[in-house]
């Protein structure tokens, strides 16, 4: 018994090494492609795990130490002080909280460095169970092994990491394993009990057949490629950027939007880096002539307004009556554009050196000048600016149907459209907006339409219009898949087809959150690249400036929105050039307390049960079907379980190789049995009772299996071995209760 023991040990020791070599070809290229660093933690996890296995620990133990040994990995990857202090521990819990939801909101691109970490660990852990369930129990290696190949194959042809040895090394591994599952598959299918010497000649052969064909293929001579090489012919296609043919071009930011549409390919480029303490859009101008086609300028500013560090940003900001938080930030530029990024909001720019600033005023770009009047490129600047949090309320009442006051060429401007677009675009805005009475429940209609299932968000599959077709028609109505041009120039146009202000704005998402301040500082570093160029909607209110909207799918903003009501709205309206924080404007509360008099804690949690009630007000007949659907399927699963709950049985205890379960095991058989039909009667001894279902079933497994079960009840003692003599019996008898 011992000596069959050491060999199957044996065995599963082989199998597990060169599963392990599968798993590490697959961590090898993160190295180099990747910011990953320590890869050796990693391959200490996959070491234990596998050892785990191979020395058959419990289940619970084992958890323990791969659970003990991700914790101590990410402390020392992210925290200080000492390990067993529980500070880190409640950031830690507290770090993982704020992901969750992140993870439940779509928002993959702000989870932190620490979450990612756990999910790379549980990732291993999951590749770690597959490869033992792959070479254990069920003997195939095959799918897991041609994963490997494309996932090396693939990385060799579109990056920069090499994988002619990876391959190498891959084969020799894939064809010793396969190997060795195709015998251990023939000795089990025939029984067979051949000795050491049948095995080495076994082992032999398939070593010399490896052998050989690893020298074959480095000595063979190598045909050219019958295919050509696609990245040159993807990198020609990227020459096509800006030039408005609607090629293949590379995401980031460009000036030319005159032709919107067609694919585009990533760039992680690094544009900069910021030091913030909120997460937030980064504009970089507007556009405000829709040609059917893209986006130009209705005008051609030369210069613009000049300003210095001592003045503020001539640029409108918020009126008194909306609450408003200051923050100050920072910003590391990677690559070297002649003009600035900065929030909604901005009121002051400092930047070291003589150097001053300036608008313009037809895009709102904002350029940093040297004394001699040229452009000049910053390394790194900071601002000062207002993050607002908008009363519901004053947005419903910020009705524009005599426009505030607002001058009648800036309406004129920020709704135009062109005579050529189709009447169905206005049609259809006024089917999704026009029973609303005021201009923000028909704005937040619109951008809500775009998360319908049908619109789909891609960078690849993207049309470009015809001479005869409209760049938002043909969104809207033919394809519905594009990326933020399609969806914010989309909302533009018909916003503007409701005769409502609205603006295109060009800038950068919020970016990837890469580090978080230590002790007492809010400050958080997020980086941003190319791939975090993004567009989207400004609409402008009359008494409260311009506010953004986010349509498109996948994506959000951070405005904030305060659910108290006002008795006293603000009437006094912001207008183009207006001076902003005017104190002496009537009708407007001039503390902030009195704007904000619930704690943020509370209001937070009022504003949830307010979406809650208003969820369940407004979709409780699907919540209904849904519920009903939940039900009726928990219903069919167990009047049917006697179809199902026999292969949970035998998956749940075949994987064990313990001998203390087949006490467990012979149990829940009895259950089992009851269930399909065949219950023991009160009195009736298990010896009586196992006749009893061999004779309906005409076997004697039962009764095999029940001698077994009294020798372990009278004697309190079970031969080693006795649970894998009597797991197929086992298995046999769960599999006719199949009903």
């Amino acid at each position: 018994m011992n000596e069959k023991r050491a060999k199957l040990d044996l065995s599963a020791l082989l199998l597990y090494g060169f599963g392990f070599l599968l798993i590490w070809e697959w961590l090898r290229p993160l190295d180099e492609l990747t910011d990953t660093d320590n890869m050796e933690v990693f391959i200490i996890f996959l070491v234990i795990a596998f050892a785990s296995s191979i020395f058959q620990l419990g289940r619970i133990l084992q958890f323990f130490i791969k659970g003990f040994y991700i914790l101590y990995a990410i402390y020392r990857f992210y925290f200080d002080g000492s390990f067993f202090s529980v500070g880190w521990l409640g950031d830690l819990a507290a770090d993982i909280k704020v992901n969750v939801g992140l993870l439940f909101s779509q928002d993959y691109q702000q989870l932190t460095n620490v979450f990612r970490t756990i999910l790379f660990f549980i990732l291993l852990w999951l590749m770690v169970y597959l490869i033992q369930y792959w070479l254990l129990n069920k003997r195939r290696i095959f799918v897991f092994f041609l994963m490997t190949i494309i996932y090396i194959t693939v990385l060799d042809t579109f990056t920069t990491y090499k994988g002619d040895g990876a391959i190498v090394r891959t084969v020799i591994a894939g064809f010793a394993v396969m190997g060795m599952l195709t015998f251990f598959r023939l000795i089990g299918s025939e029984q067979s009990r051949q000795g050491n010497r049948h095995t080495r000649k076994w082992a032999v052969a398939l070593a010399g057949m490896i052998a050989f064909s690893t020298a074959v293929g480095f000595a063979a001579p190598k045909a050219a490629p019958v295919w050509p090489d696609p990245v040159p012919f993807l990198k020609s296609l990227n020459e096509n950027a800006g030039s408005g043919t609607g090629g293949v071009s590379r995401i980031g930011y460009g000036e030319n939007d005159s032709r919107l549409g067609g694919p585009f390919l990533p760039d992680n480029t690094v544009v900069f880096r910021a030091d913030a303490e909120r997460r937030h859009y980064w504009r970089v101008e507007t556009k405000d002539v829709y040609t059917g086609k893209g986006w130009i300028l209705s005008q051609i500013v030369n210069g613009g307004i000049g300003f210095t560090y001592d003045d503020p940003v001539p640029l409108e900001g918020y009126p008194e009556s909306v609450k408003k938080e200051e923050y100050t930030e920072r910003v590391f530029t990677y690559l070297k554009y002649p003009h600035l990024v900065y929030p909604l909001g901005i009121k002051k720019i400092m930047a070291k050196g003589q150097v001053t600033f300036r608008l313009n005023t037809a895009t709102e770009k904002i350029q940093a000048m040297e004394p001699w009047n040229e452009p000049a490129i910053l390394e790194n600047y900071s601002f000062i600016y207002d993050e607002p949090a908008f009363k519901l309320d004053e947005l419903r009442w910020a009705d524009g149907s005599d426009y505030g006051g607002v001058d009648e060429e800036f309406i004129k401007r920020y709704t135009q459209l062109p005579e050529s677009l189709p009447l169905r675009v206005k049609e259809l805005a006024n089917e999704i907006a026009g029973e609303k009475t005021n201009w923000y429940d028909k704005a937040r209609a619109i951008e809500n339409y775009f998360d319908r299932s049908e619109f789909t968000y891609d960078q690849k599959n993207v049309a470009v219009p015809g001479n005869n077709e409209d760049y938002v028609d043909q969104f809207l109505f033919d394809t519905k898949t594009g990326y933020c041009d399609n969806f914010s120039t989309s909302m533009v146009v018909m916003l503007r087809s409701l005769d409502i202000p609205a603006r295109w704005v060009k800038g950068y998402t919020h970016g990837e959150l890469k580090s978080v301040g230590d002790g007492d500082s809010k400050k958080k570093l997020y980086e941003v690249t190319n791939n975090n160029a993004h567009s989207w909607v400004e609409v402008f209110f009359p008494n409260l400036g311009w506010i953004p909207f986010e349509p498109t799918k996948g994506f959000s903003n951070n405005i904030q929105i305060d659910y108290e009501t006002t008795n006293n709205p603000s009437n006094n309206p912001v207008t183009p050039g207006s001076q902003q924080n005017d104190p002496n404007q009537p009708d407007r509360p001039n503390k902030l307390e009195e704007i904000d008099p619930i704690p943020n804690q509370q209001k937070t949690e009022t504003n949830v049960l307010k979406e809650i009630k208003l969820f369940f007000k407004n979709e409780w007949k699907k919540f209904a079907v849904g519920v009903l659907a939940l039900v009726a399927l928990i219903w069919a699963a167990y009047s049917k379980r006697g179809r199902w709950l026999p292969y949970y049985l035998i998956y749940r205890y075949k994987l064990t190789r313990k001998d203390e379960q087949f006490g467990k095991a012979y149990l829940t058989l009895l259950k089992q049995l009851q269930r399909y039909g065949l219950p023991r009667k009160d009195g009736q001894t298990l010896r009586n009772y196992a006749g009893y279902v061999d004779s309906f079933f005409s076997t004697k497994e039962m009764g095999k299996l029940t001698s077994k079960y009294e020798h372990f009840l009278y004697r309190r003692e079970m031969p080693e071995g006795t649970w894998q003599e009597t797991k197929q019996l086992w298995e046999n008898l769960i599999k006719k209760t199949i009903s």
